[in-house]
């Protein structure tokens, strides 16, 4: 069985777990996901920049309605238990947690206990991270052993300007 840790921001969308699900080929695959809560002032700004330069400009505003602290946890575990059922109803076990800190930290020893075969960021584009190699992926490639691959997240909504 092929291991992947999944990081993700927000729940998985449908064709997010259609091509996360579909990168084997027919191989069975395991998924342990790791889920960060939004919610963090700076954070929130960086994303509230990227929609702006997505075009995606009611995104941009509603950057700023993220819930925080507790709210914020509660909105990320209801993600995560959406993502791990939407996992499990493609066929693949699927496991996982809200990291609320030093994600990264939590990735490595998750990777290291698990013995994973890859890692896989799922994520809206951050330019401004991205930019500055400040972005999970990045980091991620400094601190894990296994392969790390980047993708964007998609929308099952139509996208509104």
């Amino acid at each position: 069985m092929f291991t992947s840790v999944l990081m993700i921001e927000k729940p998985l969308s449908s064709v997010d777990v259609d091509f996360v699900t579909s990168l084997h080929g027919d191989e069975a695959m395991s998924f342990i996901v790791l889920m960060q809560p939004r919610g963090e002032q700076a954070v929130v700004l960086l994303r509230a920049i990227d929609d702006v330069a997505l075009g995606e400009l009611r995104e941009a505003v509603k950057e700023g309605e993220e819930p925080e602290g507790k709210a914020a946890i509660v909105t990320a575990q209801a993600g995560l238990e959406h993502s791990l059922q939407a996992l499990r109803n493609a066929g693949c076990e699927a496991v996982g947690q809200v990291v609320e800190d030093h994600p990264l930290d939590k990735l490595k020893a998750v990777v290291e206990e698990s013995g994973a075969d890859e890692v896989i960021v799922l994520t809206k584009p951050h330019y401004v991270e991205e930019f500055f190699h400040r972005d999970w992926a990045s980091r991620a490639r400094h601190k894990v052993g296994v392969p790390v691959l980047k993708l964007f997240a998609h929308n099952d909504e139509p996208r509104n300007a």
